[in-house]
């Protein structure tokens, strides 16, 4: 540290934390965000709730389904009820066909590509170009998409409708006014994909060893779109990433599949006499009362379907209300067990399927980790209101939809041996993904956001209370996103585009929309509002747009507006830009304050005199012949006393300013304050809180924190006073790593080497061969796997 001594004008430096670089263009980080934000209106106010004049569609549905095992197909019909509760008359209704992703014609086929001709050529053992190619070539001979074979009105007349590709208009037969409903009739057919060949968040998965199938259906019927005041027609095409926008309804729903299927599906099933037997529905009354998971279809009765395969039907029926979608799954193979948990006022099922493959994992993990997120979300949202929650096990990795989700981890079979074992990332997988998962039944099920456009608001705020949950589970719980120090690499990247960015749009979706903003939120609770403010205010959102369908302003506004906080400066730094947090501390200035008496600072000048080094030449001049010295009469009064020599006029000097000290200005000199100025870079570009700690010459350590505010006149460069009472030894900034700052290297003073290992090996042969990784496997759009086992829910 560079020691220098104050005077008594440098007082005033306690009224002086930061100076602005007049030389350098000020760039205002905390300009707020009206040229950003929409102007509030009756529907969406400025304090991010609900506006007296909010409104908000709805769509009823009544449907079948009949599963055609042996040709992977489903044959639907059924009616739409559409209720136009908007301001606005409607002169035609958009409904989604996303199924029609799957046509070899359509613009997610057509636009896929592999990442780049590195990728293509580099990737490693497992096949990529093959993998590449066989995608490429199925989704060109897989027929599939919507086959839309009617829609009429309700009494039979034909309607006419154009399809654009994942889109359908439907033109009405006379205009729709304000509170007028219409009613549609639809029968269609579709091909089931494959999901590991050419699924996208459902499909089906066979089964060679006992020849059957798990069927994971979802996007199975014509969809209304949504129509809402910030947007009109949410009506952008399906192009694998951006989600879905829908609207709130009452589902009545007939799945008729074969007869030893077990289905799990959104809702609650209304004729179990007609598909169960005594014993599972005996089984199904015990779960109700039972404080641990109730087997209601056993691994051996699953085992006894697999083998006899039945040639009739049944037809389950289930009805859900206030729900935004509708999926299910079916198969003989599923076992089943179920456990009750009151969540407020509500009696919820938590009930888990999965095939024998999934066991022993599921059966011991699935159910508890459907119990756990609810009581976890809860807590931070709202009670959950469904009367139903399910994971199933199947060929998708992670999905979610109103009461049911899709979870892919499984144990792997020793192919020698025979022996069912799972790693520990496969156990934390099942548990993480079955977290998120269900967890979206609060953020985007209930929570209604537009996933077409921003799929950050429901998988960023998704992720973040996934990361509370996981905390919850257990210590030192291997959470994947939230903790800021994990984000530190994709912040250091090149290759970002800021949060706000269209779902299509978005680079590095895993972690651009699932972690930065998850982190992004951490940081918001735990370093800038503290954890009391965050939660109520994270909460009080939560309980404005249940069951409504809120807007990235009306999050930001009521996390603003409830937690008394100005915060524009943390959504246009996390949210708009591709800054990072990088502060560097470039120096550091020790200063005590002089007390002006010359017997004090002339004693202590002369020590730190002494305490300089001798330089080189006066060290090679030791012991030299001085004349002073060979003819002492040239000495004076000079040679006999220093330039640190108390003098009269000194002493008069001192009487006379002590005489004009005010009383406050003695007692400051009396207490020998240690004062620094501390030299701080925003390198990042992204203002952040200062955490500081000090570490003092007795060994104390003191956290001191600073708001992001003190870089608001100076955002790159600032110079903020340190006063202590003892000296300082050293300063760290962000010492817990709770910024997600890029470079720790430079975060300490003085400056501490970084740990690394050497490590030495020897050149490989063959590094030219253009053949050696002809077999890696690729991670295409289509074809993706996950280090974690669950495919969607660590996109």
């Amino acid at each position: 540290m560079n020691m220098k001594h104050l005077a008594r004008g440098a007082a005033l430096l306690f009224a002086l934390s930061a100076g602005a670089h007049a030389a350098d263009k000020f760039d205002d980080k905390f300009r707020q965000l009206d040229e950003l934000l929409p102007t509030p209106t009756s529907t969406r106010t400025a304090s991010g709730a609900p506006g007296h004049a909010y409104w908000q569609q709805r769509a009823d549905y009544k449907l079948r389904a009949t599963l055609d095992e042996d040709k992977r197909a489903i044959n639907g019909a059924g009616t739409v009820t559409y209720t136009n509760n908007s301001p606005d008359t409607l002169n035609y209704l958009w409904v989604q066909l996303d199924q029609n992703m799957f046509r070899g014609d359509s613009d997610n086929r057509n636009i896929s590509t592999i990442p780049s001709r590195d990728a293509w050529q580099k990737g490693g053992a497992e096949g990529v170009k093959f993998d590449a190619m066989r995608f490429a070539f199925e989704s060109r001979k897989f027929e599939g998409g919507f086959d839309i074979k009617s829609v009429k009105t309700t009494d039979g007349r034909p309607l006419h409708h154009v399809i654009n590709k994942t889109m359908m208009r439907i033109d009405l037969p006379q205009p729709m006014k304000p509170g007028s409903r219409f009613s549609f009739a639809l029968e269609w057919s579709f091909n089931i994909p494959e999901m590991n060949v050419l699924g996208r968040r459902m499909g089906f998965e066979r089964f060679k060893e006992d020849g059957n199938d798990i069927f994971e259906i979802a996007q199975w019927f014509p969809r209304m779109a949504a129509y809402y005041d910030a947007a009109g027609w949410q009506n952008k095409q399906y192009l694998g990433d951006g989600e879905f926008t829908l609207e709130f309804g009452d589902y009545d729903v007939e799945i008729t599949v074969p007869s030893d299927h077990i289905v799990a599906s959104t809702g609650v099933l209304q004729n179990p006499g007609a598909v169960l037997s005594p014993a599972q529905r005996e089984r199904l009354a015990q779960a109700k009362k039972a404080n641990k998971p109730v087997i209601i279809v056993t691994q051996a009765e699953a085992e006894a379907a697999e083998k006899a395969r039945s040639k009739t039907m049944k037809t389950w029926r289930f009805k859900a209300d206030k729900v935004r979608d509708f999926a299910f799954a079916s198969s003989r193979k599923f076992i089943w067990d179920a456990q009750a948990i009151k969540s407020g006022d509500t009696d919820v099922m938590a009930m888990s399927y999965y095939p024998k493959e999934g066991n022993p994992l599921w059966e011991k993990y699935s159910t508890p980790a459907i119990i756990h997120t609810i009581e976890q979300y809860s807590k931070y949202s709202f009670d959950y209101p469904y009367p139903t929650a399910i994971s199933v096990n199947g060929p998708v990795g992670g999905m979610e939809y109103p009461m049911i989700s899709f979870n892919g981890p499984r144990p792997t079979k020793d192919k020698k041996t025979g022996e069912v074992t799972y790693s520990k990332a496969t156990k934390y997988g099942l548990i993480s993904v079955i977290i998120h998962e269900v967890g979206h039944n609060y953020y985007p099920m209930i929570v209604n956001s537009d996933e077409r456009q921003w799929t950050w608001m429901d998988e960023g705020l998704n992720s973040f209370v996934q990361f509370l949950a996981e905390q919850a589970w257990e210590e030192n719980y291997p959470a994947r996103r939230g903790d800021p120090r994990n984000i530190v690499d994709y912040m250091r990247s090149k290759n970002q585009v800021p949060i706000m960015t269209n779902a299509e749009s978005t680079l590095q979706r895993g972690a651009n929309a699932y972690a930065k903003p998850a982190t992004a939120l951490n940081i918001l609770r735990e370093t800038v509002l503290g954890r009391e403010l965050f939660d109520f205010a994270f909460r009080e959102y939560a309980q404005r747009w249940k069951f409504k369908r809120p807007t990235p302003a009306d999050f930001f506004r009521t996390m603003e507006d409830a937690s008394g906080t100005d915060l524009d400066w943390f959504w246009r730094g996390w949210f708009y830009t591709t800054d990072a947090v990088d502060v560097s501390i470039d120096g550091i200035s020790e200063y005590t304050i002089s007390s002006q008496d010359p017997e004090v600072e002339k004693a202590l000048r002369r020590k730190l005199k002494q305490a300089e080094p001798l330089s080189l030449t006066e060290q090679r001049n030791q012991g030299m012949a001085r004349r002073v010295d060979a003819h002492p009469e040239l000495k004076d009064f000079y040679n006999e006393h220093d330039d640190f020599t108390v003098t009269n006029a000194d002493r008069n000097k001192f009487n006379e300013a002590q005489s004009k000290l005010e009383d406050w200005e003695k007692a400051l000199l009396k207490e020998g304050k240690h004062l620094y100025l501390v030299d701080f870079s925003n390198l990042g570009g992204l203002v952040t809180p200062l955490v500081l700690e000090i570490e003092l010459k007795s060994g104390k350590k003191v956290i001191e924190r600073i708001p992001a505010e003190v870089w608001r006149y100076s955002p790159k460069k600032i110079t903020k006073l340190i006063v202590t009472d003892e000296p300082m030894v050293s300063l760290v900034q962000d010492p817990y790593w709770e910024t997600a700052d890029i470079d720790t290297g430079n975060n300490a003073w003085p400056r501490k080497l970084t740990p690394s290992r050497l490590e030495l090996f020897k050149t490989q042969s063959g590094q030219n061969d253009m053949m050696k990784d002809f077999n890696t496997k690729l991670k295409t759009p289509e074809t993706k796997a996950t280090d974690g086992a669950t495919p969607k829910a660590a996109q």
